[in-house]
């Protein structure tokens, strides 16, 4: 029992369903779905349109990858009633044989790398030598602190280089040519086991 003296809120009618100051939650309004619909609809609309129209537009300006195949599919077509200037030029560039692409000069300039994985004490210098005596700037001449090789390998940094590379091989009798831009220079030859 309370010490408190009784008061309104004490007298409560037993009738009645509701007891307290307990109120219910007012339901939140609904927002309208039609603008997220409308959204929708209008992103798959223009998505649609710049997968249809986007290839029709570039069309008349192929790259040079897709040169081959644009040339390739308008000779597969059915021929046509109508006779442009634009076909012939096509039809004229697609008799023509693909040029092939020759390879990058040699370049003597380079810096070649040369680096002792085999254990050999001064094997480094002893190739380094051989190679300056051949016209290469030989900038760097050390033992190899990469992973290790199973055999001598010349690495080459992209296509320009590969020439190089090649030639290298052949001066120094190492048929491994690796393509790779992780070293960050242009030529490094890596001596190997069984390296003399």
């Amino acid at each position: 029992m309370s010490n408190y003296p009784r008061d309104e809120f004490d007298n409560v009618p037993e009738s009645s369903s509701r007891q307290g100051a307990h109120r219910s939650v007012m339901a939140e309004p609904r927002r309208p779905l039609w603008p997220i619909v409308a959204f929708a609809a209008a992103a798959l609309l223009i998505g649609a349109a710049a997968f249809l129209l986007i290839p029709r537009l570039t069309s008349g300006t192929p790259s040079a990858n897709s040169s081959t195949t644009a040339s390739t599919n308008t000779t597969s077509a059915t021929p046509k009633a109508t006779t442009s200037s634009p076909a012939k030029t096509t039809a004229a560039a697609t008799s023509k044989p693909p040029v092939t692409p020759s390879a990058p000069p040699l370049d003597k300039t380079q810096p070649v790398n040369v680096y002792n994985g085999a254990g050999i004490v001064g094997l480094a210098a002893r190739v380094a030598q051989q190679v300056r005596s051949d016209g290469w700037v030989v900038p760097i001449n050390a033992n190899w602190s990469g992973v290790p090789q199973p055999s001598s390998v010349i690495f080459y940094n992209g296509s320009a280089q590969k020439t190089n590379a090649e030639e290298l091989g052949k001066l120094l009798g190492i048929s491994r040519l690796v393509d790779t831009a992780e070293l960050g220079i242009p030529l490094a030859v890596v001596l190997g086991p069984g390296a003399q």
